[in-house]
């Protein structure tokens, strides 16, 4: 089995793309990041950043777990993490076979952020969100795209079609 991890700024593509290539890649598994709950995990992200980023604050046991238990079922070819770190986990980095960096611009993630996680806010609340973003959550991006991605094994272009990016990973994936 081989385990592919899938990575990205927040809203910059990891679970649309992991889901669409499970639908096209046959005896695959899913484990997604934030289905869990780990001990140690980040509530001050920007302090986090300013104290130096360290990604092996979160206790990923439970997902490592998850990972040995869907690796050792013998019943998928494939597991896809939707998982934003890449190698940068101790815990994890050795379970990882390829990690594909999903290398979103800043603006259309946060556009997509706010698309999805503020349908329903008014407008002072969405002002207030931008406000955030810009005094504290920009330099954890930053941060990302520091650490991440030159961590992973590819970068695909976030501002692609979805189907062309799914399709860049699946034959990346092919060649593996």
């Amino acid at each position: 089995m081989k385990v592919i991890a899938i990575a990205s700024v927040t809203a910059g593509g990891k679970t649309t793309v992991v889901n669409e290539i499970k639908k096209k890649l046959p005896k695959t598994a899913v484990l997604h990041f934030d289905d869990y709950s780990f001990d140690g995990e980040v509530q001050d992200f920007y302090e986090w950043t300013l104290d130096g980023a360290d990604y092996n604050i979160w206790n990923l046991a439970p997902l490592k777990k998850d990972i040995i238990s869907t690796r050792n079922s013998k019943a998928y070819e494939y597991l896809l993490l939707d998982y934003p770190f890449a190698y940068r986990n101790d815990k994890i980095k050795d379970y990882i076979d390829y990690a594909v960096f999903i290398d979103t611009p800043l603006d259309i993630a946060m556009a997509r952020r706010v698309l999805r996680d503020f349908k329903d806010a008014t407008a002072e609340e969405i002002r207030n969100d931008m406000k955030m973003y810009l005094k504290y959550a920009r330099v954890v991006y930053i941060q990302m795209l520091k650490d991440i991605l030159p961590s992973s094994d590819c970068v695909v272009d976030g501002t692609k079609e979805l189907d062309v990016i799914v399709d860049e990973i699946l034959k990346v994936i092919s060649e593996i």
